[in-house]
C-alpha cells in the first residue's frame, strides 16, 4: 500500500522559501504521476506541481518560475521548492500520487488521476 507522508511546511515572510517534502512507501507503480496540490478552507484542492516517472514536469499558471518540483535520486522523495512566496500561496499542501495513463499529455493537474494522498502540511506566507 504506498503511502505518502509531507513534511517541510511551516510560516515564512513574503518573498522567503520553502522547501516540502513527501517520503513515498510502498510504491508498487512501475509508472506513475505524483504531483503537489494545495487547497485552502472552503476551495477546491488545485494542483500546483507534477512530473512523470519519466521526468517530464508541469506547474500551475500561478506559479510563475517560482516552484520547482523534483525527485531524490531513490524516487522515493518528492520535492517542491518554493520561491519568492506570496500570502496568495498560503494554503495546506498535499502530496498525491497515480499510475501512469496515457489519457493525459502531460502529467496532470487534476485530482482525478491521484489515488494515493499524504495527510498535508501547512504553509503559510505572511506580509
Amino acid at each position: 500500500q504506498v503511502q505518502l507522508v509531507e513534511s517541510g511546511g511551516g510560516s515564512v515572510q513574503a518573498g522567503g522559501s520553502l522547501k516540502l517534502s513527501c517520503a513515498a512507501s510502498g510504491f508498487t507503480y512501475n509508472r506513475y504521476f505524483m504531483a503537489w496540490f494545495r487547497q485552502t478552507p472552503g476551495a477546491e484542492r488545485v494542483g500546483v506541481a507534477a512530473l512523470d516517472s519519466d521526468g517530464t514536469v508541469s506547474y500551475g499558471g500561478f506559479v510563475k518560475g517560482r516552484f520547482t518540483i523534483s525527485q531524490g535520486n531513490a524516487k522515493n522523495t518528492l520535492y517542491l521548492q518554493m520561491n519568492s512566496l506570496e500570502p496568495e500561496d498560503s494554503a495546506m499542501y498535499y502530496c498525491a500520487a497515480g499510475p501512469y495513463t496515457t489519457a493525459v499529455n502531460q502529467p496532470p493537474m487534476t485530482t482525478y488521476y491521484y489515488k494515493t494522498w499524504g495527510q498535508g502540511t501547512q504553509v503559510t506566507v505572511s506580509v
